[in-house]
């Protein structure tokens, strides 16, 4: 499974971790962790989009 991907899903699975949760505290982290994980796929789709470096 391609990177951007699987982050993607950990994210899902995380919202839906904190939806299911009773305690608040746990809940606002849970929704953090799946913010995390959609701006690293950001970060990495746009790195692939730029293309290689042209550093020597």
């Amino acid at each position: 499974m391609k990177p951007t991907k699987q982050l993607k899903q950990q994210a899902l699975v995380a919202e839906r971790a904190a939806r299911e949760t009773a305690d608040e505290f746990v809940s606002r982290q849970l929704k953090a962790l799946a913010s995390g994980f959609r701006a690293q796929a950001k970060v990495i789709k746009k790195k692939k989009k730029k293309g290689p470096s042209r550093h020597a």
